[in-house]
């Protein structure tokens, strides 16, 4: 892990605010660092530019106070809410993580010029689906 942290990927202001512990534990650890080696740190490397952490792991209760849905890999650490700051660097964030081993990869929100934000998950059992949604 050369980027980014667990504390970086747990970080969370709605849990601050709410006081939830959202400390992951050891297993799903293990998820977030398999996500961090095989992409996060990959597309870091590759685009050059530090890259935003808008949400990584979620305990079931912040994933229910944010409005995840029940079975979010947030909860097991394999999925992060990734941001460049603006809709054309998210967009050179979305094509290189397509470039990735990836579970699921979702261009959120946003236009033409790019995704508002990028959702990447990874399972590090490899059976990643390559799935591709647009929201």
């Amino acid at each position: 892990m050369k980027y980014f942290t667990i504390a970086e990927l747990a970080d969370s202001a709605v849990a601050r605010q709410m006081r939830i512990d959202n400390t992951p534990p050891p297993d799903v650890v293990e998820n977030m660092k398999a996500l961090v080696v095989n992409v996060l740190d990959v597309a870091r490397e590759r685009i050059g530019k530090p890259i935003r952490v808008n949400s990584g792991y979620r305990c079931k209760l912040l994933n229910r106070c944010v409005g995840g849905v029940s079975d979010s890999q947030h909860i097991d650490g394999e999925a992060a809410d990734l941001c460049m700051g603006s809709p054309e660097g998210n967009k050179q964030l979305y094509e290189i993580l397509l470039t990735l081993p990836f579970d699921q990869l979702i261009w959120e929100r946003g236009n033409e010029k790019g995704p508002a934000w990028v959702h990447v998950s990874y399972r590090k059992d490899g059976k990643n689906r390559k799935e591709i949604l647009r929201r």
